[in-house]
């Protein structure tokens, strides 16, 4: 076994999920994660943890899914308590077929994502940690060789993560303190409000509100979305290809849209609920190890020079006491990527932050 995967799960059960001896752990593990989930239980058991194991296979579900009437129990009890007793919930994700859910219809997806809203929020109440082993299936959606892919991953996680908290507390401290975001870039005009929130150092650890390894960004929750975005980095929704969204906004929702690929995605989203056409999250990538798109979310969304918008709901930890009434809710919360590139700005209350995907403190940055 690559010893990497060891390094993984040590950074996974200690940086990330901080497990102590008697924590009450479900490990939920896709088909093609085996060594990292062995590795990981081995950790666990080093630390006197408690564990269950989820096998969790895009194919089973997809077989439940196309079978099923579409009439699914809201929330089973069952399921649900396994994840109230929790105290953590890590997911390694890693299947064999990265499209395995693409013929389910998008009407079934939605029912049975409402009726698991509760289940889903009992496990994020949880210090869970959603992390993805290298798989081939994963190489070759991401256009590499499976060894060149191993390498990207172990890049992206092995880092130094005490460095980069630090360095994204530089701009968790200029969110916190903002009111107004502006990006602007080619096809890009968008403001939002900021004001009452709180941003979120991500930096892969529980202890920073943080719950993907890797992580590398900073996110907030915005407001009053105004203007158009153009998301140019192509990815995978649902099982299916999107590429080149370009959104409207007016009084904080989506009132136009459009796609060169994957438009019937967006609609299938939009019309899941009314949060689903709010913006629920802004996420600044800042982890430079991940240098370029893979076509996975957990990857792409944190890549230096990125900036990423979600659809739907947004999280708790971005709103202080007494503010959690203005969270958007909603079933859904996909992510879509711009690329911050040559002639892009980010500018916070009207100073500019980041220019061409270098921030202020940069050496990139510019003039």
């Amino acid at each position: 076994m690559d010893e990497r995967v060891h390094a993984h799960a040590e950074t996974l059960v200690d940086w990330s999920a901080r497990i102590e001896s008697g924590d009450d752990v479900v490990l939920r593990v896709s088909e093609g994660a085996h060594d990292l989930a062995v590795a990981v239980a081995e950790q666990l058991g080093e630390r006197g943890a408690n564990l269950v194991t989820v096998y969790d296979s895009a194919e089973v579900s997809r077989a439940y899914l196309t079978a099923h009437d579409g009439e699914f129990e809201a929330d089973p009890e069952y399921e649900r308590s396994l994840y109230e007793q929790a105290d953590s919930v890590l997911s390694l994700g890693g299947g064999r077929n990265t499209t395995a859910l693409a013929d389910v219809p998008g009407e079934r997806r939605q029912a049975a994502g409402k009726a698991h809203e509760g289940i889903r929020e009992a496990r994020l109440a949880t210090d869970w940690v959603s992390t993805v082993h290298p798989t081939r299936s994963l190489a070759q959606q991401a256009g590499m060789a499976y060894e060149e892919y191993r390498d990207f991953v172990y890049d992206a996680v092995l880092r130094d993560w005490e460095s980069l908290a630090e360095e994204m507390g530089r701009l968790k401290d200029i969110l916190d303190d903002g009111e107004e975001v502006r990006i602007v870039g080619e096809g890009t005009d968008v403001t939002m409000s900021i004001a009452d929130r709180i941003a979120v150092n991500s930096a892969a650890s529980v202890a920073y509100d943080s719950h993907n390894l890797p992580s590398g960004e900073v996110f907030t929750a915005p407001a009053d979305t105004e203007g158009e975005v153009t998301f140019d980095v192509p990815m995978t929704i649902n099982d299916r290809r999107v590429r080149d969204v370009h959104l409207v906004f007016e009084d904080g929702e989506v009132v136009d849209y459009d796609a060169q690929q994957g438009e019937d995605v967006i609609t299938e989203l939009l019309d899941t609920d009314a949060g689903a056409k709010r913006l629920g999250e802004l996420g600044i990538g800042m982890n430079r190890g991940i240098d370029r798109p893979t076509d996975t979310i957990l990857f792409d969304e944190k890549m230096g020079g990125t900036v990423h918008m979600a659809l739907g709901r947004a999280y708790g930890a971005n709103f202080p006491e007494g503010h959690e009434d203005e969270q958007n809710e909603s079933a859904v919360h996909a992510d879509l990527i711009t690329d911050m590139g040559e002639g892009s700005r980010m500018e916070v209350d009207g100073e500019v932050v980041q220019r061409d995907g270098s921030f202020r403190w940069e050496e990139g940055f510019g003039g």
